[in-house]
């Protein structure tokens, strides 16, 4: 069958921007599912390989098959099989590299909850432009990375465009933490217990005894333990405390207010 679909774009990704390493992203990951997989996968690979030798390549020539094994020894960091658009942006140039200047800063999900904390400064559970912008800008200068207005702009830009899922202009937490690597996003695993609102507001009051709209550690591990048992998940005491450690840097001197823990375990905010 004849393809007929867009041609690829040329992969000189020593050379490649961060915008344009978008939409190399974008074009490969064709299902749009945030990896690059089976497929899509051989296609991003094939069209590397034609690029840094400068001629076609054969996908049933075992030497190309061995070379993509090794492609996915390097990149494909959790073992999963698939690549992610944090595991990729290794191959790009440092000075455009933002994720991984990203990752540098923020190398855990708690400091990750705790830059978060610092950046959505209205409390509105999201990152609005002007406030990434801001974060960004001192992402870039603890990296002592050189960058003017412009690139600022188009880094500002380009996050929104990978990050934005639903093109309202600003960032969620569970948007803007997939910037993190999937090892570190622990807010994945909240994924089979997101609450309702009802469902929030109940577990809430009932752990909030006082009723003072906060609870504190000891009270956000019981309800993090109760949560996972009532949706039949199994979670490990190690796991149980990371999880505790990232969403108490959302706290205020150990006092975790309602407001801060919807973000996290709600399916969509209280309004």
């Amino acid at each position: 069958m004849a393809n007929t679909a867009q041609q690829p774009p040329h992969l000189h990704l020593a050379e490649v921007t961060a915008s344009q390493f978008l939409d190399i992203w974008k074009h490969f990951d064709v299902d749009g599912n945030g990896y690059i997989e089976g497929k899509e996968l051989e296609n991003f690979f094939r069209e590397l390989e034609t690029s840094r030798r400068g001629a076609g390549v054969d996908p049933s020539n075992p030497q190309f098959r061995e070379k993509m094994r090794e492609f996915m020894q390097k990149f494909d960091k959790n073992r999963d099989g698939r690549i992610e658009m944090s595991e990729l942006a290794q191959i790009l140039p440092t000075e455009e590299n933002f994720l991984l200047c990203f990752r540098q800063f923020v190398s855990s999900s708690a400091e990750f909850m705790a830059a978060w904390r610092r950046y959505d400064t209205d409390r509105s559970g999201y990152i609005e432009a002007n406030e990434l912008k801001g974060f960004l800008s001192d992402l870039l200068e603890k990296a002592n990375r050189h960058y003017d207005e412009q690139k600022l702009h188009e880094y500002t830009q380009t996050i929104l465009r990978m990050f934005d899922l639903n093109g309202d202009g600003k960032l969620g937490l569970s948007e803007m933490a997939r910037l993190l690597p999937v090892q570190e996003n622990f807010l994945l695993k909240f994924q089979g217990v997101k609450l309702t609102s009802e469902q929030f507001n109940s577990i809430f009051t009932y752990y909030d005894k006082d009723g003072n709209g906060y609870i504190d550690e000891q009270e956000l591990e019981a309800l993090l333990r109760d949560l996972y048992q009532t949706n039949k998940k199994e979670i490990d005491a190690k796991s149980l405390m990371s999880y505790k450690e990232s969403i108490m840097s959302l706290s205020d001197g150990g006092k975790l207010y309602r407001g801060e823990l919807e973000i996290v375990l709600c399916k969509e905010p209280i309004v």
